[in-house]
């Protein structure tokens, strides 16, 4: 199939489009390389496009000439402290961005599938794990535009009758991070030598999803046939504390590591559990996540 992957050279992005080529599948990339990189993926000028999906003309453009019979839209702001700083810019791009991705789409005639990389951050804090048909309540300004995101998209399925896909990612892990999320920041600053490391919230678990695990996924989610409009929780299904993946260091590097709480770095609001209910993905795909927290933290220290 073509595929247009939005946001295709970043953290994701890198890791879905070569599951994608591997399909063998013609895969076009459209990105603005503001967190993303160009070396992160191998494909040619031909297929790739550096634009914002803010332009609404670069956009449809590059939609129109490629004629997609799938879309992929992982392009976004999602670094929470970031979108906190910056709401109008946050909005503008994850909202007024998908907007324009869905009016191009609406063009394409032999369509068959887009599909919206949501998030977890769409549900209110929760001591259990969390299934698709759980209560939405964002708490900040990256889960409610997503959430507007996915309001859109299923306006779009209703518009159009084309089968759309939306994703909630839990946390994800692996090579090519763009943001100084939990690992990459831990990673940062024992690369630099650093054995006592400074960290925000200690106690709160997440579910730590690889994105070779995360991109067998959306493989098989663009997979399915007849679809209509859904929703997938894609976690691991599993959750570590920060302590828990600070010991995974430890272990591999067979160092210890000691930790001192930065105030600067304790968010304010947060929540104690993240854990995916994933068994409607399995269900429906057979997918089954391979890559374990230690195998994943192993191979970043082994590619240092």
């Amino acid at each position: 199939m073509k595929i247009v992957v939005t946001g295709g050279a970043g953290f994701i992005g890198s890791a879905v489009v070569p599951k994608l080529q591997s399909e063998n599948h013609d895969v076009y990339v459209y990105d603005n390389l503001s967190f993303g990189n160009r070396e992160f993926i191998n494909v040619a000028d031909t297929h790739f496009c550096l634009g914002d999906i803010r332009d609404a003309k670069t956009v449809d453009d590059f939609i129109s000439q490629v004629q997609p019979d799938v879309i992929i839209h992982l392009a976004a702001v999602h670094f929470i402290p970031y979108c906190n700083e910056h709401p109008f810019e946050s909005s503008d791009i994850n909202i007024r961005g998908t907007i324009n991705v869905l009016e191009s789409a609406k063009k394409i005639e032999n369509l068959k599938k887009v599909f919206f990389a949501s998030t977890a951050a769409v549900y209110p804090i929760s001591d259990v794990s969390v299934s698709e048909n759980h209560e939405v309540r964002p708490l900040d300004i990256y889960g409610l535009s997503k959430l507007t995101g996915e309001q859109l998209m299923e306006k779009f399925h209703l518009q159009t009758g084309v089968d759309t896909i939306c994703c909630r990612f839990f946390n994800a892990f692996g090579p090519n991070e763009t943001n100084p999320h939990l690992i990459p920041e831990i990673e940062k600053q024992i690369r630099e030598g650093n054995r006592t490391i400074a960290l925000g919230n200690l106690t709160p678990k997440r579910d730590f999803i690889h994105t070779h695990d995360m991109a067998n996924a959306v493989n098989a989610l663009i997979n399915l046939e007849n679809v209509g409009y859904d929703v997938f929780n894609l976690g691991r299904g599993i959750e570590y504390a920060v302590t828990e993946v600070v010991n995974e260091f430890e272990n591999i590097l067979n160092d210890k590591i000691t930790i001192e709480v930065d105030q600067a770095r304790v968010r304010k609001v947060e929540r104690m559990h993240l854990l995916a209910d994933v068994s409607k993905l399995k269900n429906k795909t057979g997918w089954e996540p391979k890559w374990s927290l230690n195998q994943g933290i192993n191979d970043l220290v082994e590619n240092w």
